[in-house]
């Protein structure tokens, strides 16, 4: 089964101050590279006094297109190793920018590269992650007046299995789509058998997700 790169739930700030030098780090969830470059844009325009507005992104489901900007640092001493801290992490669809105000004594190659991978790495250190997984739908049908009984078992089912729960659609019948990892069809199709004394079953519906489930 592939296992795939998480995620941040929501952008966070973290600010890091060395011999006098501000490095102001800003890591955000992003949907596309062109989202990305918007947030780069964003922070451009609201440091627009900085000396370095550094960049480091990777996205896509797998994580496979990544850019970086060194932003007139000596090339290679911050966009790759905020890429890497990236990387490390195992993240996708995230952005990171380090905006520096150059605080007049120089760090040299090494104290930049310690210096923009830590403003990513504890910022980072602050978010909340968010797994992604891709899960089986399946469809639940069950008669109206049976309903919010099935709903509250499907709530209670899906907490903690990395499943998740859509809101209900109302027809002739009730029917709630939840989508499940693969391996754990057989185990709801069994539970809802169970509660139902075989009167409802499941219905696979052939599609697939990735679904961010927050890490518990």
């Amino acid at each position: 089964m592939t296992a795939y790169p998480a995620t941040i739930a929501k952008a966070v700030d973290h600010e890091l101050v060395i011999k006098k030098s501000r490095f102001l780090a800003h890591a955000a969830p992003v949907s596309s590279p062109e989202e990305a470059d918007a947030v780069i844009a964003a922070v451009r325009k609201r440091a627009w006094d900085a000396r370095h507005n550094c960049s480091a992104q990777v996205t896509g489901a797998l994580g496979e297109r990544a850019r970086s900007s060194d932003d007139g640092e000596p090339s290679g001493t911050a966009g790759v190793p905020m890429l890497e801290v990236l990387r490390r992490r195992e993240l996708t669809d995230v952005v990171a920018v380090v905006t520096r105000y150059f605080g007049g004594i120089k760090l040299g190659a090494g104290g930049l590269v310690r210096a923009y991978s830590s403003a990513v790495a504890e910022a980072l250190d602050l978010a909340t992650v968010v797994d992604r997984h891709l899960l089986a739908g399946v469809e639940v049908p069950v008669m109206h007046a049976d309903a919010g009984r099935f709903e509250n078992l499907l709530r209670e089912w899906v907490h903690g299995r990395s499943a998740v729960l859509d809101a209900p659609t109302y027809a002739a019948r009730a029917t709630f789509t939840v989508w499940v990892p693969p391996g754990a069809v057989t185990v709801l199709a069994a539970e809802i058998a169970a509660a139902s004394g075989g009167a409802v079953s499941i219905e696979p519906t052939g599609a697939e997700r990735l679904i961010d489930v927050p890490r518990v």
